[in-house]
């Protein structure tokens, strides 16, 4: 019988914001990637919409461990 590694805290963190955009109609059929190493949250992909891209680096940063946001994430109109 094998027991799994238990998960880091980046990796719960990164669970909990997947879980987040998967209920979240707004980013529910996004293409985000996800990203966490030491509590900083990597997001990358593409969107239609600048308020979808500025609402998905939101709703990971009430999340506990969460330190901070680092959005890569293109949409028309975004700077790069």
């Amino acid at each position: 019988m094998s027991h799994s590694p238990p998960q880091s805290m980046d990796d719960k963190l990164r669970t909990a914001i997947l879980s987040r955009f998967a209920t979240d109609d707004r980013t529910a059929y996004a293409n985000l990637r996800v990203g966490v190493l030491n509590g900083i949250v990597h997001l990358a992909g593409v969107v239609n919409s600048i308020e979808t891209r500025i609402i998905a680096a939101e709703l990971p940063e009430d999340l506990e461990g969460a330190r901070g946001v680092v959005n890569r994430i293109e949409a028309p109109g975004a700077l790069s």
